[in-house]
């Protein structure tokens, strides 16, 4: 599938963060995504619902509205309580609408009004002028201003584009990556097959929210494939809505490789490897391709294997302790062996 994102990577392993991105949120954004967890509705304003937000959490004007303005964080979403709209109303008529076109003048993001707090004419009036959205919530001021801070959070949170496909296997979510040609989709497609749920075919959003990794579809691939022969695929509509998972943690990811080119095959497994994307190490596997190979199913036992080792079970120590045990036996004195009952 032909997709050119503004900068991606085949390579999963990133130890620097060149291919570190950040979305650029705008109200309109925020407003059409969280208006329904937020319980918004645009008042006035709504030339301005283009306006970027520039630092990602809110901010109560209270000092602002006061007078002091020398550490006023204009570049938030500014969210007004019940506190700043008693101050307000104390004021007379002509020094509140002063007070709260001064607000609009620093050319905030938006005005949030919780609570369900009255708006004036004026202020509707002067937010059209300025082109500043006023919106208002139900909420009440603090239970806003918490939803609002994660919400901001998620749409902030840095991402990168990785070339590979993942897929959700049991509650594991597997990165595949590898060249072109190597047997990713087809793979991808077996495991659906079986009854996993894709998440995202030939590039992958993945963004980091607090310390973990989650993987999305670019808007545009979502719901289709490439299958090679037969071409673009929808998959929900031919395997089912259960085929499909908006978003997923990443919990592995498998770097499929042609077997010439993996010259030491670890047939253990005691030394995990890892890769680092985004800052986060994450459990990688490469596993070697060659014809006559269930790759599918080398992939869906990597991450059962992977699902038993996030539970506390390693099956390779598990059997070097055996192996272990078993050799100092054998290096015991005869008369100890014969002793022993078992």
């Amino acid at each position: 599938m032909t997709l050119k994102p503004e900068k991606f990577t085949s390579d999963p392993n990133l130890q620097s963060e060149a291919y570190m991105q950040r979305e650029t949120v705008s109200i309109r954004r925020f407003f059409e995504e969280y208006k329904k967890d937020l319980k918004l509705e645009l008042v006035a304003g709504e030339n301005g619902l283009d306006r970027i937000i520039r630092e990602p959490t809110v901010n109560r004007p209270g000092l602002m509205l006061a007078g002091f303005t020398k550490y006023f964080a204009y570049r938030r979403i500014q969210v007004i309580g019940n506190a700043e709209a008693h101050y307000l109303r104390s004021l007379p008529a002509k020094a509140r609408h002063s007070r709260f076109k001064q607000l609009l003048q620093f050319k905030v993001p938006c005005v949030v009004f919780c609570r369900n707090l009255p708006i004036e004419k004026t202020w509707r009036e002067s937010a059209k002028q300025y082109a500043t959205p006023l919106l208002q919530s139900s909420l009440v001021t603090m239970n806003f201003i918490n939803k609002a801070t994660l919400a901001l959070e998620t749409l902030f949170a840095p991402y990168t584009l990785l070339q590979g496909s993942m897929v959700d296997i049991l509650g594991i979510g597997v990165l595949i990556c590898g060249e072109s040609g190597i047997g990713k989709s087809e793979s991808v497609l077996a495991l659906i097959e079986r009854g996993y749920s894709l998440v995202s075919d030939d590039i992958t959003k993945v963004v980091l929210t607090g310390n973990e990794l989650y993987g999305y579809s670019p808007e545009v691939t979502r719901d289709f494939m490439e299958v090679r022969g037969i071409g673009i695929i929808n998959v929900p509509a031919t395997f089912g809505i259960r085929s499909i998972r908006r978003r997923k943690k990443l919990d592995l990811v498998v770097t499929l490789k042609a077997w010439e080119k993996v010259p030491d095959i670890d047939r253990l497994g005691m030394s995990p490897q890892f890769t680092k994307i985004l800052g986060v190490e994450v459990p990688h596997i490469t596993i070697p391709v060659r014809p006559g190979r269930d790759i599918a199913r080398l992939i869906e036992v990597a991450a059962l294997h992977q699902k038993l080792i996030a539970s506390g079970f390693k099956p390779a120590e598990a059997l070097n302790k055996k192996v272990l045990a078993h050799m100092k036996r054998l290096k015991e004195p005869k008369s100890a062996i014969a002793s022993d009952p078992e």
